[in-house]
């Protein structure tokens, strides 16, 4: 093809590099819900982590941890991640950030929404785990909406702050802290069995890594690399 042609041999390399962890990522979900499905060693995992003693925490405490999970919800990563992707494109004149913000949303809607309601699975704090009955709990929405929205935020600061005076600003921590954050907090409100919080964030990274070899498969003149 014509622009894979064109390509710089450092945007080949990364995009390549995106594609292979994507798919690896994508097959680490397969094997999940081949867990799930199975009622193997995982699925047994999940309800060893139902049956410890949990505490009820209420007061100030609980309205942090209610804060903490906001940061996976749909709504908020979603305006979020718009409102920085309109600042980044008008900023730089480029429409890039925005179309690749709006077709991450499309894929969390569209991959993991769809997962969500094919698999149907109850979720924990019911105390019954049972597949095609109409619950939301795999994969985690929560886990992959904090991967994808924030660590493609991430991304888009790193690749337009990659020039003088910066280096690249690097704050793919932060989306590793803040989805790690989001799944703790999911265990500990009974809101998700830890295989649903895996399976999202497999499949959120799967997605992911997938915008990023896009954006590495088609040459910018408004990005430096």
């Amino acid at each position: 093809m014509t622009i894979y042609r064109e390509l710089t041999p450092l945007r080949k390399k990364e995009m390549v590099r995106a594609l292979q962890v994507s798919a690896l990522l994508f097959v680490g979900f397969l094997i999940t819900t081949q867990q799930i499905l199975a009622k193997s060693w995982l699925y047994n995992v999940d309800h060893h982590i139902q049956n410890m003693k949990h505490y009820t925490i209420k007061g100030f405490p609980s309205h942090v941890l209610i804060a903490i999970d906001d940061l996976g919800l749909r709504w908020f990563t979603a305006t979020i991640l718009i409102t920085s992707a309109v600042l980044i494109s008008w900023r730089f004149k480029s429409y890039r950030p925005l179309n690749l913000s709006i077709l991450s949303l499309l894929a969390l809607n569209g991959v993991v929404g769809a997962s969500k309601l094919f698999f149907g699975r109850t979720k924990p704090r019911l105390f019954l785990d049972e597949l095609h009955q109409g619950g939301m709990s795999y994969p985690s929405g929560h886990a992959a909406n904090a991967l994808v929205s924030w660590g493609l935020l991430s991304y888009l600061v790193f690749r337009y702050t990659k020039r003088d005076p910066f280096q690249g600003i690097e704050l793919g921590w932060l989306a590793g802290v803040i989805t790690l954050a989001v799944c703790i907090v999911s265990l500990i409100r009974r809101t998700h069995w830890f295989s649903d919080l895996l399976g999202g964030v497999l499949l959120g990274g799967a997605i992911l890594l997938a915008l990023i070899a896009i954006d590495r498969f088609v040459p910018s003149k408004k990005q430096p690399s």
